[in-house]
């Protein structure tokens, strides 16, 4: 097969590397330093598995910044470039979406066209209407930031928005790329695909806002959070994964996908969908109080990205800790070794970690860290597990 792939962040890349081991495969993208780490077959981005996979691989992968380069007699086009969240506008910018679709019906009109960008509930649907075509499908991805490759070879499902040959076909190559045997492929409608996404996601956010205001509460009356949650999560029911208490959901997908679900469901009664997305401002909120209280002269940010293995701090919850505490008027330092700029949202980016810890009274973090160790009495945090 040709593929091309259009866009290379964590679900592109991953995407590429993976097909690329049995299909000649196209990597598009308009960022020219991503391309030529990737010609030179350097990860652009920190995920252990793509590095090892271009490293020691035999990859039939060619990145390009020409679609013309990219489109050319290909059997499927994947649209994987970014749909953040307009607040504006209540729903997704589907803008580059929207442009590589029109571009791969002009350059490769026999081409099924698969979007794996997060988008709206009865986007494809639009889109197909609007481009005068059929052959634009969904197929979400359940990938985790610096786990993506691991993820699309151990696959918990794979869902194409489709149910026609070519859609089978393509669910047929992540299939095969997978190392695990009988993997569930769901072949459903694309609005029903769009939707999966979309509500996977924000069950994900209200289990980390459930585990946070049960936090929350143990904390406002002196009890023990760990304690309880283990006493819980020995139910089946609940069970014992993804309960460890943060500063709240963040990164690229889960706040925006919680977002554009309840715009979605502007027509339709609801008061669970609003609550996930309003929880997390509540515990920012609570979070920031609960720091104040020890009267800090200095607080520091230890690290701004989500979690360990990743190199992605866009929406991570701990920004938003560091914004209610400077509203405060304290001074805040960030220690951030992926920053390049000596600041961050007007506050001082220190990379010497000796000097931070010297120089902050109060150090904010969201997981506890081995180097941290030696200043545990000045770290905030509600890492009770050590775990993301």
């Amino acid at each position: 097969m040709k593929i091309a792939v259009a866009g290379l962040g964590y679900v592109g890349l991953s995407l590429s590397v993976l097909l690329a081991q049995r299909h000649e495969v196209r990597a598009l993208d308009i960022d020219r330093t991503r391309l030529d780490l990737l010609k030179a077959r350097k990860s652009p981005i920190e995920d252990p598995d793509i590095s090892r996979f271009l490293t020691e691989k035999t990859l039939n992968l060619h990145p390009t910044d020409d679609p013309a380069v990219a489109m050319r007699d290909a059997d499927f086009v994947v649209i994987a470039t970014p749909t953040s969240y307009d607040p504006r506008t209540n729903r997704f910018d589907t803008a580059s979406v929207e442009a590589v679709a029109e571009t791969a019906r002009r350059l490769a009109p026999e081409a099924r066209i698969i979007i794996k960008s997060t988008i709206p509930v009865g986007f494809t649907d639009q889109l197909n209407a609007r481009l005068g075509t059929t052959s634009i499908v969904f197929s979400p991805e359940f990938l985790r930031e610096g786990r993506a490759l691991y993820d699309n070879l151990h696959p918990s499902r794979i869902v194409v928005g489709g149910t026609d040959a070519a859609s089978e076909t393509f669910a047929g190559l992540l299939r095969e790329a997978s190392l695990d045997a009988d993997v569930p492929v769901l072949l459903c409608g694309s609005r029903e695909a769009e939707a999966i996404k979309l509500f996977a996601n924000t069950y994900l956010a209200m289990r980390v806002a459930f585990f946070n205001e049960l936090d929350s509460y143990a904390l406002f009356h002196g009890l023990d959070s760990r304690q309880i949650i283990d006493g819980i999560g020995h139910d089946p029911r609940i069970g014992r994964h993804y309960n460890n208490p943060s500063f709240g959901y963040g990164g690229y997908c889960l706040p925006k996908d919680t977002k554009q679900l309840l715009a979605n469901y502007h027509d339709v009664p609801q008061t669970l969908i609003r609550a996930i997305v309003e929880a997390n401002a509540t515990r920012k909120d609570f979070i920031a109080d609960k720091i104040l209280e020890r009267q800090p002269a200095r607080v520091g940010i230890y690290r701004l990205v989500m979690k360990a293995g990743s190199d992605n701090f866009r929406d991570s919850s701990i920004q938003g800790i560091m914004k209610r505490v400077k509203a405060k008027g304290i001074p805040v330092t960030v220690y951030e070794p992926q920053l390049k700029d000596d600041s961050f949202f007007n506050s001082p980016v220190e990379r010497n970690l000796a000097r931070f810890k010297a120089d902050c009274d109060v150090i904010v973090a969201n997981r506890m860290t081995p180097e941290l160790q030696d200043v545990a009495e000045k770290v905030f945090t509600r890492d009770l597990f050590g775990a993301d």
